[in-house]
Formats: C-alpha cells, structure tokens, sequence
C-alpha cells in the first residue's frame, strides 16, 4: 500500500530560520504515529508542514492524491478562549463540512446528516443543543473529534490533545483514538508530551530534536538511545 505521505530530507522554517531540519519519514495509511520531543524540538512547525501551511525550505514532501482529496482532520492544541467558544455541540461539529460546503451559504442536508453521525459515533448526540464551553474537557475534546471527521475519514492529526484532561479522560481519549485507528483504520498523527502513553498506544514514534532523533516502531523506539534517555527521566 502506498504511503499517505512521504517526507524526504525536509526542511521547514520561518524567516530564512529552520525549526526542522533534513527529515525523512513515511506515513502510511493505517499508522498510528505519535511525534515525541522537547519544546522548541520542531513539532509543531513539521505539523503545520503536515497539513500544508508551510512549505518545504528544502527536500520534498509529498502527500497522496487520496489525502489530498479527503483532507486531513485536525485538532489544534485548545487555548483558554477557545474552550470557552459560546457556540453548541451541533454548529461545532457541523462547522467541520465547511471544506465541504464550498462557496455555498447554506448547509446541505448529506452535510447536516455527518454532523449527526458524526456526534453519534463519539456518543454525543444527546449534547447536540448543549454550549460547547460548559462541557468537561473530555466531552470537549469528543466533540473536536467528531467535527474532524466531518472533514476526513482518512488521516487524522492531534496537537498535545490530552493537555488539561484529568486522568480518566486521558484513558478515555486514548481508548477512543485506538477504536478510530484499529476499528475504523483512520491513520492517526499525534504530537504528545505524554511519553509514556504515546509509547504504550502508538505503532511508530518520531522522536524529534530539529532532526529525527528516532523514527520507527514503539517496540524499537524503547531499544534505542533516543527512548531510553527520553523514557529514563520519567516516572
């Protein structure tokens, strides 16, 4: 099967400045790949890369006419006003047929439908009239995804998505990515500081320092130089 995307010596930068440096990786249909690294290690700029807001400085990226097509889901990393978006469960997720709906004004009804099923696969349909801010941040965060998939069915990527979840929020989330990946084979990019978790539920790892430190499986990442320095100085 041919990859969903192929990075091959990239570069990304802003202002003649390279946050990511001669990287290359492949992204498959079906991974499930989380982006592990310091602050400041180049995650977030190779993710804006990812979804097409930058251009390569050098290398090639190159991303499947599939992709290309389907778009990519993206969940952002939610600021304090964000979480506090006066708007209901239904007009969020239903805000995710936007790519969709081109210059048309109004909603279609196949559009309004994915909304609907959308909140029903992630088991929030009984919140659809509920104010998006006076939800938990896991309910949140459930309603974020199924307003991606009202974008995508095929790729899916996930900037620090367990930031300010408790503890079973956290289990749940990652329970609900793993169905989305293994149940509905929805290739999953995901950018994490929660190292120990990303390791336990990802099948490949990019370990990130400008430079790929590690890129690989999870089995192999928890071998290497890369992962025993990471994982050692965690409890």
């Amino acid at each position: 099967m041919k990859p969903f995307i192929v990075c091959e010596h990239v570069d990304f930068g802003y202002e003649n400045q390279d946050a990511v440096m001669d990287l290359s990786m492949e992204i498959h249909p079906g991974d499930y790949l989380c982006i592990v690294g310091s602050n400041g290690s180049g995650k977030s700029t190779l993710i804006k890369g990812l979804l097409g807001l930058l251009t390569p400085t050098a290398g090639s990226l190159a991303v499947a006419e599939e992709l290309q097509r389907g778009g990519i889901g993206y969940l952002p990393q939610q600021t304090a006003a964000q979480r506090d978006f006066p708007a209901s469960v239904y007009e969020v997720v239903l805000s995710g047929t936007l790519s969709r709906r081109g210059n048309r004004p109004f909603y279609s009804r196949a559009e309004k439908e994915l909304a609907r099923q959308s909140m029903e696969r992630m088991g929030i349909l009984n919140l659809k009239n509920r104010c998006y801010r006076e939800l938990s941040g896991g309910q949140q965060q459930r309603v974020l995804i199924a307003r991606a998939l009202c974008a995508t069915e095929q790729m899916l990527i996930l900037d620090e998505p367990v930031t300010g979840l408790d503890p079973s929020a956290i289990q749940e989330f990652y329970g609900l990515i793993r169905e989305l990946n293994q149940r509905d084979h929805i290739t999953i990019v995901m950018v994490s500081h929660d190292i120990r978790n990303a390791v336990s539920q990802a099948n490949k790892i990019l370990h990130m320092q400008q430079r790929a430190l590690f890129f690989g499986t999870a089995a192999d990442y928890v071998e290497s130089m890369a992962g025993r320095e990471f994982l050692g100085g965690r409890s």
